[in-house]
């Protein structure tokens, strides 16, 4: 029992109303520790520790002994634990009745957010009439807005990312389209970058067509995009140019050899027939192909026609080959070139 004033409270009442209590002996030693202040010290508790080498005191700094800190009861008290100093604590002692020691009540003040996490501590740790509970409560709303807000940032995210790359994706084929490949383009050209582009038509896609129907053509469609992007690496850009047109465009690859290899791969592969319901669908392609080492001045729409010259002489020779730009007239050369009408290519 304790006696406050002529008043006798059970430790289990001090524990509910100041959980955060200590009762000091003359000698320093804490007799007693509140069910909260005890947890300060996780699994030894503060019982028969000494009460100031336990806490640090900080204010008042005139204060060094327990004699002192009876003699200044009353007085506002700014401690830390020492084996915690990040943790600030407030607190005012009162000498009890009878020279039986001192009574401290400490709290965490605005501290208290930080010391529930670092401790494990709930609402249940402290009086419903602390003010503290509200505070908990207020922090505890503010942290299922924040997360809830973080929740809707990132469906919002997930939505920006999705409608960005519908944007910039053909949807038949999962391949670049029309709008990212200007991208990428005007990417390299800014940074200077060497690359490599083929312009791919597929041969005979248009009989495909007409006598299986546009279901087998985009299966086609499907299998040819599969086809290039097993035949180029992560970094190269494929395009679904529109149609049964594709562009390739190779980073940092202007050899025209390895180039040469490439198409010739691809080519063979895109002669494979391709069964739609038990029925083959037979097409080929022609490649023209321009590379970046061969222009003063880069241009994108002026490789793009010279490809598309250097693909006219595939389709022209034969079908089913590749045609570099540099051994068709030269880059740039195209500008006065007959252009046929649209719709010529099978």
């Amino acid at each position: 029992m304790a006696e406050l004033t002529g008043v006798n409270l059970s430790l289990g009442a001090l524990d509910w109303l100041m959980p955060m209590h200590a009762i000091v002996s003359p000698t320093g030693h804490i007799r007693h520790a509140g069910t909260t202040l005890d947890k300060l010290r996780p699994g030894a508790g503060l019982t028969g520790t000494r009460f100031l080498e336990t806490f640090e005191l900080r204010r008042p700094r005139s204060v060094t002994t327990i004699a002192d800190l009876g003699a200044a009861g009353g007085t506002r008290l700014s401690l830390r634990l020492r084996a915690r100093p990040d943790v600030p604590l407030k607190g005012m002692a009162l000498p009890l009745p009878g020279d039986a020691g001192l009574l401290v009540n400490l709290s965490f003040g605005i501290a208290a957010v930080e010391a529930v996490r670092i401790f494990g501590l709930s609402s249940g740790d402290f009086p419903p009439t602390d003010l503290t509970i509200e505070m908990l409560y207020l922090v505890e709303a503010k942290e299922a807005v924040m997360q809830e807000s973080r929740r809707l940032n990132l469906r919002l995210q997930g939505a920006k990312i999705a409608a960005e790359e519908q944007a910039y994706t053909d949807t038949l084929t999962g391949l670049k389209n029309r709008r990212a490949m200007d991208m990428v383009m005007e990417r390299y050209v800014a940074s200077g970058e060497r690359f490599g582009l083929m312009h791919l038509d597929l041969d005979h896609f248009k009989e495909v067509n007409d006598s299986l129907g546009h279901a087998a053509g985009d299966l086609v469609l499907q299998e040819a995009a599969r086809i290039l992007i097993e035949e180029t690496r992560v970094d190269d850009a494929v395009v679904r140019f529109g149609g049964d047109e594709f562009v390739l465009i190779f980073h940092r690859l202007t050899d025209p050899e390895q180039l040469s290899r490439v198409a010739s791969r691809i080519l063979k592969r895109l002669e494979v027939p391709i069964l739609y319901q038990d029925l083959p669908c037979r097409i080929s392609g022609s490649i023209g192909i321009t590379i970046s080492d061969d222009y003063a001045t880069l241009d994108p729409d002026q490789m793009l026609m010279d490809a598309d010259m250097a693909l006219y002489a595939s389709k022209n020779g034969g079908r089913a080959r590749h045609t570099f730009v540099r051994d068709v007239g030269g880059v740039g050369q195209c500008a006065g070139a007959v252009v046929p009408v649209v719709g010529r290519r099978q």
